[in-house]
């Protein structure tokens, strides 16, 4: 009889977890070049739009950055099935060598596929020397 309720009880978890909905999160894109820019201005920003293709709310549980240098913002709040949202990366060269970067930032979700990775990538030439 323990094993009958208990079966039960499983598959009465299952149905709630799948008529809650899963959350899908489909981007626009997953890259952005920067493209060549100056360290005599080295912070650079740009925007990566998604969409929750899913039945279920998403959830962005965190958004780590491969460097410190580069910072991602993103929503808090749950996504609804069919809304949009964007994470805003910002790069900043300030005291950075000069030259060719890339740079990974993971998103753990709550989304059928659980890790994103957006990257990031430019080249910062050498400040100009104005005497």
């Amino acid at each position: 009889m323990k094993r009958i309720f208990s079966t039960l009880c499983f598959v009465a978890m299952m149905v709630a977890v799948l008529a809650a909905g899963t959350a899908e999160i489909k981007f626009d894109q997953t890259s952005h070049s920067f493209g060549s820019f100056s360290a005599d201005s080295p912070k650079v920003t740009c925007k990566f739009k998604f969409t929750n293709t899913g039945n279920g709310p998403l959830v962005i549980h965190q958004a780590i950055a491969s460097c410190g240098c580069t910072v991602p913002q993103y929503p808090k709040e749950p996504i609804k099935p069919g809304e949009s949202g964007e994470i805003t990366v910002t790069y900043n060269g300030a005291g950075k060598f000069p030259g060719h970067f890339r740079k990974s930032i993971t998103l753990r979700t709550n989304a059928k596929q659980e890790v994103v990775r957006l990257y990031v990538e430019g080249d910062m030439t050498p400040a100009s020397d104005i005497d």
